[in-house]
């Protein structure tokens, strides 16, 4: 997990937080007025593991099993999955909203620097990238306005030093839970926007939680 996590809001964009799985507290300088949207850079130098951080910690404690795991039993921390499979984690967004979810990473996407232009000057040179995904209640409990955002992992591993709260609509757009999301087999869609200043975004993770925070479960492209 990375930390040292400065943020800066940006000027325009939509409300879409929802910072519940971006593993790792967000220390450091809320910086910018603009509570909205905000861009966020961490300094990776602080993250403490091998693999780094926030990011591709696929430390693979699951073994050789790189698929998801069937009949609801939990994925294995450090598991890793190819976009478009299912990983099923627990979640806790709040002490009321916890319970098992489903998460398929379907796509990830680039941007272009532009897409960025809400955010403002300190997004400059950024490039963002468009993690979507479908989240199901698996455990069948009341998760309904929970809020489910994953990481953006660099090509090698490393994380992105980089988190964004809010969102670019029509594009990548970070959707709550819906009332709906309280009875098992209830889904929606969303989207987690991340972005880089270096090496392409090619994978995805989810770090919430003790167990996951050192070992995350990892979608790769």
């Amino acid at each position: 997990m990375h930390k040292g996590r400065m943020v800066f809001a940006a000027t325009l964009a939509t409300i879409g937080l929802g910072l519940s799985a971006c593993g790792g507290d967000e220390e450091g300088t809320a910086a910018q007025d603009s509570p909205p949207s905000s861009v966020s850079t961490t300094s990776e130098s602080e993250s403490g593991s091998d693999s780094e951080s926030t990011s591709a910690d696929s430390g693979d404690d699951s073994g050789d099993d790189g698929g998801a795991p069937v009949d609801g039993d939990v994925t294995a921390p450090g598991t890793e999955l190819g976009v478009g499979e299912q990983a099923i984690l627990p979640f806790e967004y709040t002490s009321e909203k916890k319970g098992t979810i489903a998460v398929t990473v379907t796509a990830i996407e680039k941007g272009t620097e532009a897409d960025m232009a809400a955010f403002g000057e300190k997004a400059k040179g950024m490039t963002p990238y468009f993690i979507k995904m479908k989240v199901e209640n698996v455990g069948g409990t009341d998760m309904s306005y929970a809020s489910l955002t994953l990481s953006g992992v660099l090509e090698g591993g490393g994380g992105t030093g980089v988190v964004l709260i809010g969102d670019i609509p029509g594009k990548c757009d970070n959707e709550t839970a819906p009332k709906e999301f309280a009875t098992k087999g209830a889904s929606y869609e969303t989207c987690s926007l991340s972005a880089t200043t270096g090496p392409p975004i090619t994978a995805a993770e989810f770090d919430e939680g003790d167990e996951y925070s050192d070992s995350p479960v990892v979608w790769t492209s």
